[in-house]
């Protein structure tokens, strides 16, 4: 269901916009509804974890995990060859 929306912004940031869609070939609507559904995705996302978990995003490093999967491996193998 589409409504309409009236916004009042500054008139050079409209017309930055304008020129954006333009030259991506989108319609200034169809950027802002991205915008809009982008926003509520990401609230709906944070809204899902706790804020412990959410001060834990981010403390282990792509080296950390790597180093963590590869022992984990390791130890699957070591299962293994005692079965």
């Amino acid at each position: 269901m589409e409504a309409t929306l009236t916004l009042k912004l500054d008139k050079l940031a409209i017309d930055s916009a304008k020129r954006y869609a333009k030259q991506h070939n989108r319609t200034l609507s169809r950027i802002v509804e991205s915008y809009f559904n982008n926003l509520s995705l990401e609230y709906n996302y944070r809204k899902k974890h706790s804020p412990i978990v959410e001060s834990l995003t981010g403390v282990l490093s792509e080296n950390d995990l790597e180093k963590f999967a590869r022992e984990d491996e390791r130890a699957r193998y070591i299962l293994k060859q005692e079965i």
